[in-house]
């Protein structure tokens, strides 16, 4: 019988995904599964989505719920994190509010720049307690680790746990191809791709209809007559124009969203060029926004989904569920996964985390090799690991120095701030975040 342990099942909607995915698959629809969060509000709630999605399809998948993550990862074959230490009030709060002060603009905040190293020193630390609690209850487990700074998350767990099985995933290439599939109003079924890089800031280095025919000439023509982008699929408040405008520039298309995109980059949000706010649709604070709006709907979503006596269970676009169907029955299945670099992409650093189409069956996750990736965007990627990799480091090492030098090499942060700007900020956001962070990287203010 397959276990799945869900640690932070609190969220409710993307477990919703993730198990309901499950109940689709004959390998997985009688698995038991273990939610664990520490809200025990929020838990019960997933619990009776859970139940009544199992309740809908008919099949025999058990639920179990607890607080204790020990207790949840016993014996579990598959492991699914989903979780954010500090939460949005404060410290997503916190991440926003202080760089502001020093005229630092962000739109997201949880991948680079600031915001994304505070939360890596945020996360690593519990996502390293799963580790160890996975090492000694469940070690054959595969860990699919939902949890931003994705590549962040990935390289520190492989540098202190390099035994447990894990890969990070994320859904930004099948948002991507949907959100393309709808500019040119193609079926996504006809796409044919291949995309590679770092969580975020991969590209699509293949793009192809059925045919075999390059798609990249219509994006191109349709940008430069105004005709696309189209006003966005998923993120209404957030146009793609961004991702075009980059397009246009370095070749080819990125695989995040332009409120993304925007802020791991020198080039758009610039003091006094509001200009360039205005012409790209640039949602600043675009991040606080969508948790005060999602709470509120939260709230009203729960009363429906408790209400109901029973809930739709459509598939979802996640790999979680594939990958457990593919590693238990054996079954070739390819998604993009997140692992550390042993050569897969030769054009970037060893150990560092990349994103490339993986093989999934009974041996596990197996990333495919990608050798040609443009040095244009090869040169972008390594903006992007820098920052990652000294902020690893200052986990690794406990040398808080390297926190202020992760931040100094943001392409975002160093084209706004000076360097003692960034020191003060840093400084700043090390006192702020208190107790969140782990004991070395507290900075405590004399009385």
């Amino acid at each position: 019988m397959t276990k799945l342990a869900f640690i932070g099942a609190g969220s409710t909607i993307f477990m919703k995904n993730i198990v309901g995915d499950m109940l689709h698959f004959d390998a997985l629809k009688d698995a038991t599964i273990a939610l664990m969060d520490i809200d025990e509000t929020r838990l019960a709630e997933s619990e009776a989505v859970a139940k009544k999605m199992i309740a809908t399809m008919g099949t025999g998948a058990t639920v179990e719920t607890t607080t204790d993550q020990r207790r949840a990862l016993d014996c579990a074959d598959f492991v699914v994190t989903a979780f954010q230490i500090g939460g949005y009030d404060p410290c997503t709060i916190t991440d926003f509010d202080l760089p502001k002060r020093y005229g630092l603009r962000q739109t997201i905040a949880d991948t680079l720049g600031v915001g994304g190293i505070m939360r890596g020193l945020r996360t690593v630390p519990h996502l390293w307690r799963v580790a160890e609690d996975m090492a000694a209850l469940c070690p054959d487990a595969l860990l699919m680790q939902y949890v931003n700074p994705m590549a962040i998350n990935t390289w520190a767990l492989a540098e202190r746990y390099p035994q447990i099985k894990q890969v990070g995933l994320c859904h930004s290439v099948q948002n991507t191809v949907q959100e393309l599939a709808h500019d040119l109003d193609m079926d996504q079924a006809d796409f044919r791709y291949m995309v590679a890089g770092v969580n975020h800031v991969a590209f699509f280095l293949k793009l192809e209809d059925v045919r075999g025919n390059s798609l990249y000439p219509r994006l191109s023509d349709g940008y430069r007559a105004g005709r696309l982008p189209k006003p966005p699929l998923l993120m209404p408040r957030c146009p793609n124009t961004l991702r075009y405008e980059v397009m246009e520039h370095l070749g080819y298309f990125c695989t995040e969203s332009s409120e993304h995109l925007a802020e791991y980059v020198p080039w758009f949000i610039k003091e006094g060029r509001d200009d360039l706010i205005d012409q790209f649709g640039i949602p600043l604070d675009e991040y606080p926004k969508r948790c005060v709006e999602q709470q509120a709907a939260w709230k009203e979503q729960a009363k429906a989904l408790q209400s109901a006596s029973e809930i739709a269970v459509p598939k979802s676009h996640e790999f979680a569920a594939e990958i457990m169907n593919a590693i238990t029955t054996d079954t070739a299945y390819v998604a993009y996964g997140n692992l550390p670099n042993t050569g897969q992409i030769p054009q970037l650093p060893l150990g560092a985390a990349v994103e490339t189409p993986c093989l999934v069956d009974a041996g596990g996750v197996q990333p495919s090799v990608v050798t040609d990736i443009p040095p244009q965007l090869v040169a972008l990627m390594r903006s992007q690991i820098n920052v990652q990799e000294l902020t690893v480091r200052a986990l690794i090492d406990q040398n808080p120095d390297h926190i202020t030098h992760a931040a100094m090499m943001d392409p975002h942060t160093a084209a706004e701030l000076d360097l003692r700007q960034i020191r003060a900020l840093i400084d700043d956001l090390r006192a702020a975040h208190g107790h969140w962070l782990p004991d070395w990287a507290q900075l405590r203010q004399a009385a």
